[in-house]
């Protein structure tokens, strides 16, 4: 795992070693996948499907494209279709407005396959909003108050249930707040957020708890599935699957308070759920090495958690290639 290697050299390293090493990048493909589960979770709310939604950021840098382009996997697998057909409704915006093909000789490469033919000039975020009509706003700008109250009225004009996913971090740097986001749209805003908010009670009693989209739900399932079997590499497949595991963890009662991510208090379980997704999709794709394949993965990968609260635990014994994978005892 690796991150915080700026724009340029993140890109570059992971096309460079993803196919090579068993590797991944956390500010990329970590927030992608937590991100794309948060998106998954709602459509419980807003009844519409991952490709229905139209899609668009504010911020387009490592992980505003990193998102989109799993989103755009994520939809080109839901419709069988190619990610180049999947990526037509999901849009960018950088520093210098809406990314599209009248640009395309000034992008840097990582944005050219969001860059759209766009007729209107929309140099900046309200512009974009009132063109496009997005029904998923997410930002990861880094540019704290952007989603302002008329960006919020826009988008709930728009939509019932308008998607508003203020995913920068720290807090004083979050596009809007949780408070925001749910006043400014009369409590209809599925809102997530990559920085932690308090729950919110509006003044007609409607109650809601964010939830926090964080890469720490993602990084050590994945990476402790990759240990378990071995894996010689980690795939894009893998953070999608991560990622569909992650929003099957939200119950109703997270929903029922507008929460697309479970308690954080599960994150030991959750972790170890995706650790046996990820694994059980090494051995699929045969690029695991540690064999045979254990019976349970689930229980295989719980084995080889530490737990810091139970000081008589002990890491099991280093598994050989040939070696079997009998289950701990209870």
């Amino acid at each position: 795992q690796f991150e915080d290697f700026g724009n340029t050299n993140a890109f570059r390293l992971l096309h460079k070693y993803q196919d090579r090493a068993c590797t991944f990048n956390d500010d990329i493909q970590g927030t992608a996948s937590v991100a794309l589960a948060g998106l998954l979770a709602s459509t419980a709310i807003t009844k519409k499907k991952l490709s229905e939604h139209r899609f668009l950021f504010f911020g387009a840098g490592e992980a505003g494209t990193g998102i989109a382009n799993l989103i755009a996997y994520a939809i080109s697998l839901e419709l069988d279709i190619s990610i180049g057909e999947a990526r037509k409704n999901i849009y960018l915006i950088d520093s210098r407005g809406l990314v599209t093909k009248a640009r395309l000789s000034q992008l840097q490469e990582h944005k050219v396959d969001f860059a759209h033919d766009i007729p209107a000039a929309c140099p900046d975020l309200q512009s974009s909003i009132e063109y496009i009509k997005p029904s998923v706003l997410i930002g990861v700008s880094a540019m704290s108050k952007t989603f302002d109250k008329r960006a919020c009225d826009t988008m709930a004009e728009c939509n019932e249930r308008p998607v508003i996913c203020a995913l920068s971090n720290p807090t004083s740097k979050a596009e809007c707040t949780a408070q925001e986001a749910y006043e400014w749209t009369n409590g209809r805003a599925v809102f997530s957020s990559g920085s932690p908010f308090e729950p919110v009670t509006l003044p007609d009693g409607r109650h809601f708890v964010p939830g926090q989209g964080n890469n720490v739900y993602i990084f050590p399932g994945v990476g402790l599935g990759a240990l378990a079997a071995g894996s010689t590499k980690i795939t894009d497949h893998d953070m999608f699957l991560a990622a569909r595991t992650l929003a099957d963890q939200v119950s109703e009662k997270d929903l029922q308070v507008g929460s697309v991510y479970p308690s954080l208090d599960r994150i030991r379980d959750v972790s170890a759920r995706i650790a046996a997704v990820v694994a059980a999709n090494a051995y699929d794709t045969g690029v695991a090495t540690v064999l045979p394949k254990p019976k349970n993965l689930l229980s295989y990968c719980k084995s080889l958690m530490y737990d810091p609260m139970n000081a008589t635990v002990q890491m099991p014994p280093k598994k050989r290639v040939g070696e079997s994978h009998s289950q701990p005892k209870p």
